[in-house]
Formats: structure tokens, C-alpha cells, sequence
């Protein structure tokens, strides 16, 4: 549990670095509305303070004015004069990693105020707010509440604190009032004090008899929101996060990505998706399954070869096989991992049997050593169906580098999305040279427009590559909220009868795409009633798939393996979205639980 605590604070300072460095350094009035944070109802922006602002004389005179006037409660060493403002936004801002601050604008882009967050790199994973200033008077009501709960929802979202607090004097009576509306709890006086003496301000370490003093104290006040799950709207299944980074580099895709550099950000993504795998090759395709097409027919697979693949997992697996004219054979899945039983593979193996493709189902590794010793003991190729298990590992290695080829996906549901999308890796140099003429129309790369083989058009555009570089810089964080969220499913359900959920096996580590459960047959209810019956709660599920052997469109019959049976009729895919929030989890949690309880 310590060594997942500190990889958790890790990933936490990594995001907070990353996260507030990219917002503050752009220097672009386009590029920095493609970072600003929306308020609800379209009431206005968050703007974050950044390298555009040091040479923005209106801003600074503002801010010192603001500054001036709230001296009180936010003192300073930096004199409050427009020259003392610009150092401190210099020195005490942008030059600080953990500190953010962000200007409030109304819907008509005028300035109203600010607010920030500070101290966000510690071992407890908190985050400070700081700096919730309005700077003019008769602007319209609730802008600054919005722009605070703005600011609590994408703090929650991209940097997953522990906890959120702020310290506010404990005279601030109105100030208090508002942060509790808020949400926000009081956590007790901190050690300090202030003093007042003439127009200065001082501050001295309090003693705690001094607890009844009149001078104020600072309060410190933790967000803990009271929020009711909103049971008339349907929490679905899915949902990507999107931030600030993916919309500034999709803007300047849109803008600048074309001709010379219509390739620009495409290049990105295939070197750094290849460099976080650790594989020599890397091609962005149009879908995972066009990728799983290019694999198997840069390998040669064609009419009379048999290629084997688990009975539990999307049709794609098995139609790229259809599409070559090759033969899929289906083998059952281990019922603990889901994944491709290595002893159902081994059976299934005859001389026509050309490759092999294990599926990561559902963010979950295939037992990847097994199957790779099995097939290069025959001279089966592999191809790794990694659409749903971007950075899940077995031991300290990811899951595309063990076999010979693998395909992502970067579909709208995955973990990380481009809308529609896929990515083939290889660390074959002559494999990696077959794809890149079949993704091209079977061209000859040294003379233009001459084609060499029949060939296909399976490329990404460079405005999705774009989206998916975002997503791939903050990997490691979705990662983590996908890992979270089964957490909290793992304690709504821990003690409810007839469940099993899809924990991960020893020695590997799941992403948990999708927090999946499994109906015990006595449960006194079927998979699909209890479907109906969260449905009925707006509460969106999935089955898991079907076993895909038992599909009309084969052109010949297979019987389901017993594991792939009793998992596709019994499983099933409860919300996994990475935005999905701790209450929703309980509120589904005890849903399930009543409506169970019902049926026994």
C-alpha cells in the first residue's frame, strides 16, 4: 500500500507541474482562451495568469490596484505599487511550479477579479486556494462563486488533490459565510495571528491560549462538498477529460496544420506514444481495427491460414482476420483475467495456424509470457489487441512490446481518446516498412503517386494526432482516475452478495478501462434485469461482450468456451468515466445493493 500511496503522490506532482507550467507559459491571446476554464451558464472565464501578461501594463495596474485594496487579507513583502505587482507576478507567480493564478472575466471579457491555487506540491496531495479576490463592485451576482466552483470542479478533475482548503481570517464573517455555501468546512485556527499597527500589517506566531484573543486567526476550511447525485440525469457509462492542453494544440492543428506542416503534430504522437511503450516503431491509423487489418496483412495472413483469438472481446478482433480472407479460430478466456486462456490457445493450434491475437480485455493484461512462449515454440506470430490497455504492465513492462505487433485504440470511450483513432507499434524494422506502404495506398515512397501493391487509406488526420498528444502528455493521470474510480467501487461493493468485480491478477497492473462485475447465476436476478433496473435509476451500463463465436457471420460453427459463456451472460460494465465522481460511485453502489436485496 505505501509503494501505490507514493506512485499515487507522484502522479499527483507530475500532473500539478506539468498542468500549471503548460498554462502559464503560452504568450498568445488565442492560444490562451484554448486554456481558460468555461464558468456555467456562460457567465465568463477563467483565464490563467501567464508569460503574456508580463508585458500587459492594463492587467498589472489592475492587479496592483486589487492588491492595494485587499492588502488586509493577502499581505505581501512585494510593495503593492505597479512596479512591485510586476515582480511579484513574476517572482511569486510564474516563477513559482506549484502557484497558478487565474483572472475571473464576465461573458463580455472584462475583468472582475481573480483567484489561484498555491502550495500544491507536498506528501499529502493538497491543494491551497488562494487569492479569491473580486477587484470591481457592480458586477453581475454569483460571478465569483461560479468562478470559484469552476475553478474546485477542474482542480478535482486534472489534479485529484487528497484535499482542497484555504485559510481565511476568522473576523471575515462574510468571507467565511461564502466559502461555506461553497461547500467548505471549518479545520480548526492555525497558529497564526494577525496585528495591525497603524497601515501596517503584522503577523506573529499565536499561542493557543491566545484562542479567545480578538485579533483574527487565520481558519483553515477543507472543501468537502455536500453534493446529491442528480438522479433524473443518466450517468453513463463513459466519458473522456478533456483539458486545456488538447484544445490548444487541436486550435493551432486547425489553424496551422496544413501543407508543409500538415504532418507536425501526427509525428509528435507516433514519437511519443513509441517512446512511452518503448518501441522502435509507432503509426497512427484511422481505428484500431484498421490497425489490427495492417497488422495481419503486413505478416502476410491471407485465404487458408488460421488466426486464433479470445471468444471475449469486440467483433474487430476477429473481423480483421474476415478481412484477409484468413480463418478466425475462437478459445476460451481464464475466468479470473477474462483474458486468453494459453492452454485453450495451445489446443486450438494446427498447421495452419499463422498468428495469435491476445486481447487486453478491458484494461486487464493477457498472461502475455505464456502465450508468446506457446507461440514462438510453434512460429506464431503475435499481435496484441491493446485497444482498452494503453500503460497497463505486466511486472515493470507495458503491454505492446511483447509481441510482434500491437494495436491501440483511441475510440471516444478509451482511456485515451481522439474521437475515432488507433496506433500500430512494432520494433520490426521490415514489418514497420510493409505497413507504412500498406497505410499509404501501397505507394512507392521514392517516386510520387507510383503504387507498388494494393494497399489501403488508414490514416489519422493531423488534428486528431493533435488531441491525442494531450491526452497521451497526461497519461499517467487518467490512468490513475480510471484506478481511482475502481477503488471506490471496490468499497461500495465489498460486501455485497453475488458480485464479483474484475480485480487485477498478481504480478500485473490493470488499468481498470472499465470497472466490470460478475453476476453470481443465484443471484435471484438476471445480468439484463439488473440492468433494466439501474436503467430504471438512470444509471447506463453495458454487457460484456458477447461471446463472438456464437455470431451468423462466421463460416463455420464453434461451440463458446465454458469461461466466455458464463462471463458474457453474467458480466457486466458498470460507469467507468474518468470524471466520474466518489458520490456517483456510492449512489451506484447502493443501487445495486437495494435492488439485489430485493431479489433474494
Amino acid at each position: 500500500m505505501r509503494a501505490m500511496g507514493n506512485q499515487v503522490r507522484e502522479v499527483h506532482a507530475r500532473a500539478v507541474t506539468k498542468t500549471f507550467a503548460f498554462l502559464k507559459q503560452t504568450s498568445r491571446l488565442d492560444d490562451l482562451y484554448a486554456r481558460s476554464i468555461g464558468l456555467e451558464a456562460n457567465r465568463g472565464f477563467l483565464l490563467p495568469v501567464c508569460e503574456l501578461h508580463v508585458a500587459d501594463e492594463a492587467l498589472i495596474k489592475d492587479l496592483a490596484a486589487w492588491r492595494e485594496a485587499n492588502q488586509d487579507a493577502f499581505p505581501t513583502r512585494f510593495p503593492v505599487t505597479v512596479d512591485g505587482t510586476a515582480a511579484w507576478l513574476r517572482t511569486r507567480l510564474l516563477d513559482v511550479p506549484d502557484r497558478i493564478l487565474f483572472v475571473v472575466m464576465d461573458a463580455h471579457g472584462n475583468r472582475v477579479g481573480h483567484v489561484g491555487l498555491a502550495d500544491a506540491l507536498n506528501d499529502a496531495n493538497e491543494v491551497d486556494v488562494d487569492n479569491v479576490v473580486r477587484g470591481v463592485t457592480g458586477v453581475r451576482p454569483g460571478i465569483m462563486s461560479s468562478a470559484l466552483q469552476a475553478l474546485l470542479d477542474w482542480t478535482e478533475e486534472h489534479l485529484a488533490p487528497s484535499t482542497i482548503a484555504l485559510r481565511v481570517f476568522q473576523d471575515n464573517v462574510h468571507a467565511i459565510a461564502f466559502y461555506r455555501r461553497l461547500g467548505f468546512q471549518d479545520d480548526g485556527l492555525l497558529p497564526l495571528r494577525r496585528r495591525e499597527s497603524g497601515a501596517a500589517i503584522a503577523f506573529e506566531p499565536a499561542e493557543a491560549t491566545d484562542a479567545a484573543d480578538p485579533d483574527a486567526f487565520f481558519l483553515r476550511m477543507v472543501y468537502r462538498p455536500r453534493r446529491a447525485v442528480d438522479a433524473s440525469r443518466m450517468i453513463p457509462t463513459a466519458g473522456p477529460s478533456i483539458s486545456a492542453r488538447e484544445a490548444s494544440y487541436a486550435l493551432d492543428a486547425a489553424r496551422n496544420g496544413w501543407n508543409r506542416q500538415w504532418n507536425g503534430y501526427l509525428e509528435r504522437f507516433e514519437r511519443a506514444f513509441a517512446e512511452y511503450l518503448g518501441v522502435r516503431h509507432a503509426i497512427a491509423t484511422s481505428s484500431c481495427t484498421g490497425a489490427l487489418h495492417l497488422a495481419l496483412a503486413a505478416l502476410g495472413v491471407g485465404p487458408g491460414d488460421e488466426v486464433i483469438v479470445p471468444d471475449l472481446t469486440w467483433v474487430a478482433t476477429a473481423s480483421a482476420v474476415a478481412y484477409l480472407g484468413a480463418t478466425p479460430v475462437f478459445v476460451d478466456v481464464q475466468p479470473q483475467s477474462w483474458c486468453m486462456a494459453p492452454s485453450a490457445f495451445e489446443a486450438a493450434i494446427t498447421r495452419r495456424t499463422r498468428a495469435v491475437i491476445p486481447v487486453h480485455l478491458y484494461g486487464h493484461p493477457a498472461p502475455m509470457e505464456a502465450l508468446v512462449a506457446l507461440a514462438r515454440e510453434h512460429g506464431i506470430a503475435v499481435v496484441e489487441d491493446a485497444a482498452p490497455a494503453i500503460g497497463a504492465t505486466i511486472g515493470e513492462r507495458k503491454v505492446g512490446t511483447f509481441g510482434d505487433l500491437a494495436a491501440f485504440s483511441f475510440q471516444g470511450a478509451k482511456l485515451l481518446v481522439t474521437g475515432e483513432g488507433g496506433m500500430l507499434v512494432t520494433n520490426s524494422d521490415d514489418l514497420f516498412a510493409r505497413i507504412v506502404s500498406l497505410w499509404d495506398h501501397g505507394r512507392d515512397p521514392n517516386r510520387q503517386f507510383w503504387i507498388n501493391r494494393l494497399g489501403f487509406k488508414y490514416k489519422m488526420s493531423n488534428v486528431q494526432a493533435a488531441i491525442g498528444l494531450g491526452q497521451l502528455e497526461r497519461v499517467d493521470e487518467l490512468i490513475e482516475a480510471k484506478r481511482r474510480v475502481f477503488g471506490w467501487y471496490a468499497e461500495a461493493l465489498g460486501g455485497v452478495p453475488h458480485i464479483t468485480l474484475n480485480h487485477e491478477a498478481p504480478g500485473v497492473r490493470s488499468i481498470y478501462w472499465m470497472t466490470s462485475i460478475l453476476l453470481d447465476p443465484a443471484a435471484g436476478i438476471s445480468r439484463d434485469d439488473l440492468r433494466t433496473a439501474l436503467k430504471e435509476r438512470n444509471i447506463d451500463t453495458r454487457p460484456v461482450f458477447p461471446a463472438i463465436s456464437q455470431y451468423p457471420i462466421w463460416d463455420r460453427t464453434f461451440e463458446a468456451g465454458p469461461a466466455a459463456a458464463l462471463i458474457s451472460g453474467q458480466g457486466l460494465n458498470l460507469p467507468s468515466g474518468v470524471r466520474l465522481r466518489r458520490e456517483q460511485v456510492e449512489y451506484i453502489g447502493e443501487a445495486i445493493a437495494d435492488i439485489l436485496a430485493a431479489a433474494r
